[in-house]
């Protein structure tokens, strides 16, 4: 990275959220850096689009991360046993919440940023429409940035600054849309299903994908991407 050239590492699920976060982190005339996890979700087939969106945003790096959060358990996302739930919790944090893992995406990002020297990480953490996992409230966003000062040698011995980003975290599921739609995101290549089949088709039924159409309709819009 040259001295003068601002880089970015943007955490990339293949969503439609992280899709929208690319664009905005792109437009603000940062190099990006995409990550993206293979942590044994079940919905493992949005990797797919997670890797065509990196490459039509011409990104500097796309790195696929493994860990496999399936030995833990305790998540419909991580554990076949469980169900994914397909009415709306009646009260609590859902079954879909999987423990800890908007904290591990955010730490592997900081690993990756003392590397490349960066010190700017995007993520696509909303706390309007969404499930209420803890993760995705600006309390957990607020807090991990103030832990990767005192975490890292950029932020301590370099004194440098570094920034956790979340340009949704107030938005709607259709602010959202309508956005990305303004930087030119094509939504028929993103996912945000839990349950995706294997030919990538959503199922239309999941809280994410309740979330996502729900969203396009406060639009008047339809859906771009594939449904059973």
């Amino acid at each position: 990275m040259g001295d003068s050239e601002k880089a970015a590492i943007v955490l990339l699920s293949g969503g439609l959220d992280s899709a929208t976060v690319l664009a905005i982190a792109r437009e603000a005339g940062f190099a990006l850096h995409a990550l993206s996890f293979d942590y044994g979700q079940r919905h493992a087939t949005e990797l797919q689009f997670a890797r065509k969106l990196a490459e039509a945003a011409g990104v500097r790096s796309h790195r696929v991360l493994k860990m496999d959060l399936r030995i833990f358990g305790a998540s419909a996302l991580t554990d076949e046993r469980i169900a994914v739930p397909e009415e709306p919790a009646a009260a609590g944090i859902p079954i879909t919440y999987v423990p800890a893992r908007n904290t591990l995406f955010l730490s592997y990002a900081l690993a990756l940023a003392e590397v490349l020297g960066v010190l700017d990480i995007f993520i696509g953490v909303n706390s309007q429409d969404y499930s209420g996992y803890p993760d995705c409230r600006p309390e957990f966003i607020q807090r991990f940035q103030e832990l990767a000062q005192v975490a890292t040698v950029l932020g301590t011995e370099k004194g440098q600054k570094l920034s956790i980003h979340a340009p949704l975290q107030y938005l709607s599921k259709a602010q959202i849309i309508r956005r990305g739609l303004e930087l030119g995101v094509d939504y028929a290549h993103t996912r945000s299903c839990y349950q995706l089949d294997t030919q990538g088709r959503s199922c239309g039924r999941c809280d994410s994908c309740r979330l996502r159409l729900a969203g396009f309709a406060e639009l008047d819009l339809r859906d771009p991407a594939p449904y059973i």
